[in-house]
């Protein structure tokens, strides 16, 4: 009987497929005769309206676009992931991997062996959608910068600290204006005027990157260390005093003579009332903390707060990424706004939006302008003034507060790491016309020659330190034994 009943279910649910596979195929056909019937109506109606677009070429030459980016972006992406992973395995910052990754994309070394296949993967056309996606991914990365800066550190700073930062601000700004003197024919792009590139080459050479002096500290672990914590608090006050200088060189770069001091004035206003909302801000997040998650209302308020900031800044005539890195700093750094913030864009940014910075980044790189001894020995000086300038600087005031010689040292090479923040100050240069692309080449050299070697060089002098203090047991034991 149990047998009979499941069969009879089988035959009712079968019949019940069937009709329900008839009324479908009677739809389908009900709505495709109606639109046949639409479609031979509407054949012999004219359209009125006139207007800019016109069906045809021009619509599908702007969809043709869409291909090439998402290609670009594909490439990139994977050459990136794949050369900073390469880095990272002869211990060196993945960042730094990925700038190379861009570079290799542009004409410096894709474009010059197979041209064909550059104009293929990046055509001219997609430079603009790039250029648009790398200045976001720039604008967000910063924001992620002010949000990892501990601004504890710039108010408890011990002078050490300070002069130690501020020495190593001034002595490779001082080369490198000075530098400017016999550079400035030969090397400034048409129509700038000397006072403008004396400065801004006096500022490429003083950046120091925080993120990826961060990034060597917690790979050696040493970043909760004397020297650590020293060279932390020494680059976010070396970050803040060059990004200051960065956006008044700005203010006089773009603005006529006479309205230079309006946008510095606009711009020392916005600081100041950034900087005095910012009890406000701690208020509202220590509010948001206590709900214990980030919403997508508080996430959009963020959002909308961080685009504004950058949107009065870019009025104002400095950079847009200035009022992004702003918003980051007020906001503190271990609140779980700031830590669920980071989490939710971190991966979208350093994955996706700053390999196109690279790739854009290595578009406009021509390291191939460097040709004869003439300027690859200018590129050489500039390395060694910048070297010079951040390690003297740094050397010379660590001993003077009292540090010894290996941790005076370490500290000097560190703050020569340059990296990802020196690639934005020069990408402001060459967008302002205040660098030639070959100038350009030669600073993108520097900024890649002095942060590779921060690794290799730090660990030498930690075996140094090694050595020595394990001669000094090994004299002790001696001169024990001897008594």
């Amino acid at each position: 009987m149990l047998v009979s009943l499941l069969m009879g279910d089988m035959r009712l649910g079968s019949r019940g497929s069937l009709l329900s596979l008839a009324a479908y195929v009677a739809m389908l056909g009900v709505s495709i005769a109606i639109f046949l019937w639409i479609r031979s109506a509407g054949s012999r109606l004219v359209p009125s309206v006139t207007g800019e677009v016109s069906f045809g070429k021009t619509v599908t030459a702007r969809l043709d676009v869409l291909p090439h980016v998402l290609l670009a972006l594909v490439l990139t992406i994977a050459l990136a992931r794949l050369v900073g992973w390469l880095f990272r395995r002869i211990h060196q910052p993945a960042v730094m991997g990925e700038v190379v990754a861009g570079i290799a994309l542009g004409p410096s070394l894709l474009g010059r062996f197979s041209p064909e296949t550059a104009s293929m993967l990046f055509p001219a056309e997609i430079a603009p959608f790039l250029s648009v996606l790398a200045q976001v991914g720039v604008i967000l990365f910063m924001f992620l910068v002010g949000l990892q800066l501990d601004t504890g550190l710039l108010r408890h700073g011990t002078h050490s600290s300070v002069a130690i930062s501020h020495a190593s601000i001034l002595a490779p700004f001082l080369l490198g204006s000075t530098a400017a003197l016999w550079m400035y024919s030969g090397f400034s792009a048409p129509g700038v005027p000397f006072t403008v590139f004396s400065l801004f080459l006096g500022v490429s050479l003083s950046v120091t990157a925080f993120p990826v002096l961060a990034r060597i500290l917690i790979d050696r672990g040493i970043q909760s260390t004397k020297l650590g914590v020293l060279a932390l608090t020494c680059a976010a006050i070396d970050d803040v005093t060059a990004w200051c200088l960065l956006a008044l060189l700005m203010s006089v770069a773009q603005a006529e003579p006479g309205e230079a001091v309006v946008t510095a004035g606009l711009t020392i206003l916005f600081i100041a009332t950034v900087v005095m909302l910012r009890p406000l801000v701690i208020r509202l997040v220590r509010f948001q903390d206590s709900r214990g998650t980030l919403t997508q209302a508080a996430v959009a308020v963020i959002f909308m707060s961080l685009l504004t900031c950058a949107l009065i800044t870019e009025w104002i005539g400095i950079h847009a990424l200035f009022g992004a890195f702003l918003l980051g700093a007020v906001i503190p750094h271990d609140s779980l706004v700031a830590t669920q913030a980071r989490e939710k864009l971190e991966d979208t940014v350093v994955v996706l939006l700053l390999p196109v910075f690279f790739a854009f980044t290595g578009l406009r790189t021509q390291i191939g302008l460097l040709h004869g001894f003439e300027h690859w020995m200018v590129c050489g000086i500039i390395i060694v003034l910048a070297s010079a300038g951040k390690f003297g600087g740094s050397y010379v005031a660590a001993r003077l507060s009292g540090l010894d010689v290996n941790t005076a040292a370490s500290i000097g090479v560190l703050m020569n790491t340059r990296g990802l923040m020196e690639l934005i100050v020069l990408n402001l240069g060459l967008d302002l016309g205040i660098l030639s692309p070959s100038l350009f080449a030669m600073l993108v050299v520097m900024a890649l020659v002095t942060t590779i070697a921060t690794s290799p060089i730090l660990e030498y002098l930690s075996r140094s330190a090694k050595s020595s203090i394990a001669g000094a047991d090994a004299r002790c034991r001696t001169a024990a034994d001897a008594t």
